[in-house]
């Protein structure tokens, strides 16, 4: 088991993705048949498995192919207008939200997925799927090793949009999941996703020992003056 999974008590290993122009050397292609989102991959890599998908292992999540700028094929070129136009029908969206949604500045020829521990490819971001109180601790160490800002980019739907969110900024990010994703991958209610810049993972996993310490140290200063109130 990942020992960064041991110590947040994460419910998986934390996951590498990778944006390319080539499928990475010794990295199978997906094999697991056609898939409803490109985050039930996520779900993959934390099961386990690692490999690389091609734009068309994404085409049946039209939100999902736009965050990541995979252009869809002409067969299905209105996909994206409907599926829009359908979620601002059930209230789920509001149009003028559509265009706040980020996406990758470039289309990306191969994505990758891996456990982070044996990920055979450059990580661009790192994501983890955690309870807020691990999301706390991952999140004040990527604050220590300078990869978030004090103020954390937060993302509500799409779930997905959190990776173009992480590799444009080049910050940590949060994101709370969205109805689909939670659909597609499982994720629990009580979990949300964290996501790190590949090029931080190093620096933050230095720190992590060091905020975990600091934490043990203020939770028994809390614990102490918590009891000073304890009524009979």
């Amino acid at each position: 088991m990942d020992p960064i999974q041991i110590i947040l008590g994460l419910s998986a290993p934390p996951i590498a993705i990778g944006f390319s122009s080539e499928p990475p050397a010794g990295l199978d292609r997906w094999q697991g048949g056609a898939v409803p989102a490109g985050c039930v991959f996520w779900r993959e890599a934390m099961k386990g498995r690692s490999f690389y998908t091609l734009p068309a292992d994404h085409y049946n999540c039209a939100v999902g192919a736009h965050t990541h700028s995979i252009p869809l094929p002409p067969e299905r070129g209105s996909q994206l207008e409907d599926t829009v136009k359908f979620m601002v029908l059930k209230e789920y969206l509001l149009m003028e939200e559509a265009p706040g949604i980020p996406v990758l500045e470039k289309s990306p020829a191969c994505i990758s997925y891996a456990p982070v521990d044996s990920a055979p490819f450059p990580h661009d971001l790192v994501l983890l799927a955690a309870k807020p109180s691990a999301a706390m601790m991952i999140y004040e160490t990527a604050l220590r090793a300078g990869a978030a800002p004090a103020l954390a980019n937060t993302l509500g739907r799409p779930a997905c949009a959190v990776l173009p969110l992480t590799t444009n900024t080049g910050l940590a990010s949060l994101s709370l999941g969205c109805m689909g994703n939670r659909t597609f991958t499982g994720l629990p209610d009580e979990e949300l996703y964290v996501s790190i810049p590949g090029g931080s993972w190093r620096q933050v996993l230095a720190r992590l020992m060091e905020i975990g310490r600091a934490n043990d140290e203020m939770r028994r200063f809390y614990a102490d003056h918590k009891a000073q109130f304890a009524t009979a």
